[in-house]
């Protein structure tokens, strides 16, 4: 009888392939959390930025414009519970104060880093909301002015409804070039 050679693999050959899986898989796996915690991180700060500028809003809608210099409070919001601080600074215009939002995670005992901040303004020296809105395709001028804002590159203005592009007069060179 002739013997057949031996087919397959070698108990030594299975296992190291093995072993090349469970690395392979256990890497992916590294991956894969740090994808779902790096998600949830920014799923969180979001919502925390979203809660610092309703704050905010909360602030600038208030009838009642304390001079306080802070305030705390907790919210549900998103299923989850959170808690701010909310910081009135001074500026150096009188009439204007800014506010700093800060947004944790939790109850209000517990400390750390916050997951969000936002910053505002309120008072008088501010505009109305809209009140900026300037058609910066006519070019901008001051209010009655008549002219279109345009000037050519001596400084003197175009006249009203000119189209086209300005135009500079340049004089003669008045001594020769030299090589």
């Amino acid at each position: 009888m002739i013997a057949r050679p031996a087919r397959g693999f070698t108990l030594v050959e299975v296992l190291v392939a093995l072993m090349i899986v469970a690395m392979g898989l256990a890497a992916l796996m590294t991956a894969v959390s740090g994808t779902a915690r790096a998600s949830g991180y920014l799923r969180d700060k979001a919502q925390a930025q979203w809660i610092a500028l309703n704050r905010i809003v909360e602030v600038r809608m208030s009838v009642q414009k304390s001079v306080q210099t802070n305030d705390t409070g907790e919210l549900d919001f998103a299923n989850r519970h959170w808690h701010y601080d909310t910081r009135y600074f001074d500026t150096s215009i009188t009439t204007m104060r800014r506010i700093v939002v800060r947004v944790w995670s939790g109850a209000a005992d517990a400390k750390g880093n916050p997951v969000a901040e936002a910053t505002g303004f309120i008072g008088t020296a501010l505009s109305t909301p809209g009140g900026s809105n300037i058609d910066w395709t006519q070019g901008s001028t001051a209010p009655g002015s008549g002219t279109t804002g345009a000037t050519n590159t001596t400084g003197t203005p175009l006249a009203p409804g000119a189209t086209g592009t300005p135009t500079t007069t340049v004089a003669p060179r008045q001594t020769p070039i030299t090589p």
